[in-house]
């Protein structure tokens, strides 16, 4: 296949080397023109994947029309809030015979759409046959290193979905077929917003105990907004749902978890971001879920409580009271 990968982060770095190892002929998109012929040259990406060669048969570009034309699969590896304006550069005739496959996890800000509701609502003519999703719990550090890691990809269409599959999937990368696209992009998402909860909880110094409730309550809240804005729910206790928390929250890896653990300590939020060299997709998608929560009237308290403390001010301590004091309720 010719396959293209728009984004040359850490994780579509990763999956451009996957995706050639698989034998697919591959094109790596970089934004900055500069930063491209450094990769094109090196063959190392040091800013965002140290130490892991990029083989010298993988083409590296900055030509978006090059990277996006008579392509079988693009994927699309763009931060969330960066990716309407990539994908607005690309004239849809290059890619109306295309597959492409979101693998950014977040939610738009402002219009509240998943990645796939996005490239429809910039390319209305793309059939839901043409989008799919793979998500799961997959750090670029390991998944670079050919550690074994299992992920879902999904789209509408079923055949969609196994062309993804077959696509990635080999040895190392396990990849699991699923057609609920909007659970697999919802579950990406919001354990991002719970993943910096469990940050706070490591920073302020409590325990194993307290993490572990907020990670499983974390799965239910997840699942209530997912049900409501029609996701199944079946999908939340799998890869990229339960499997992708676990891994958000747990990982020295996890961007989003050292937001939140920055934030226990007592860091500011301005202060963290400045200093981190990738984006942690769970800061806006708090705002995102929070929105999202208010408009399907569903209870999401430990994002309510994320959202405050990133955007509010509000104490880390007082918000683990405050979550620990709510109402009685039962579990399920």
């Amino acid at each position: 296949m010719k396959v293209s990968v728009l984004g040359a982060g850490g994780w579509g770095t990763t999956l451009a080397i996957v995706l050639h190892y698989n034998g697919h002929q591959v094109t790596l998109w970089e934004y900055y023109k500069k930063y491209a012929k450094e990769l094109a040259k090196k063959r190392v990406n040091p800013r965002y994947l140290p130490g892991v060669k990029i083989p010298p048969e993988l083409i590296i570009t900055h030509d978006i029309k090059e990277s996006t034309t008579d392509k079988n699969l693009i994927v699309l590896a763009v931060p969330s809030q960066f990716l309407r304006g990539v994908i607005k550069k690309v004239n849809y005739l290059d890619i109306r015979n295309s597959i492409l496959v979101s693998v950014s996890k977040g939610i738009e800000k402002g219009t509240l759409l998943t990645m796939s509701q996005m490239l429809e609502d910039v390319h209305p003519l793309l059939k839901a046959e043409q989008l799919g999703v793979l998500s799961g719990p997959s750090h670029a550090e390991e998944v670079s290193r050919r550690i074994p890691t299992a992920v879902t990809a999904a789209s509408e269409d079923l055949d969609t979905a196994k062309t993804i599959q077959v696509a990635f999937m080999n040895s190392y990368f396990r990849v699991y077929s699923s057609t609920d696209i909007l659970g697999v992009e919802l579950g990406g998402a919001f354990k991002n917003v719970i993943a910096i909860g469990a940050g706070i909880i490591d920073g302020a110094g409590f325990g194993d105990n307290t993490k572990a409730a907020i990670m499983t309550r974390g799965v239910a809240e997840i699942s209530r907004l997912g049900l409501a804005m029609g996701a199944r729910p079946e999908t939340f206790a799998g890869l990229s749902g339960m499997g992708d928390l676990i891994v958000t929250c747990m990982s020295r890896h996890s961007r989003n978890r050292y937001v939140g653990e920055q934030l226990g300590k007592g860091k500011k939020l301005k202060q963290i971001l400045k200093s981190m060299e990738m984006v942690a997709e769970g800061v806006e998608t708090s705002r995102s879920a929070s929105q999202l929560a208010k408009k399907h009237d569903v209870e999401t308290p430990i994002t309510n409580e994320v959202y405050q403390i990133l955007f509010e001010d509000k104490d880390p301590i007082k918000a683990t009271t405050d979550l620990m004091t709510r109402d009685m309720k039962t579990e399920l």
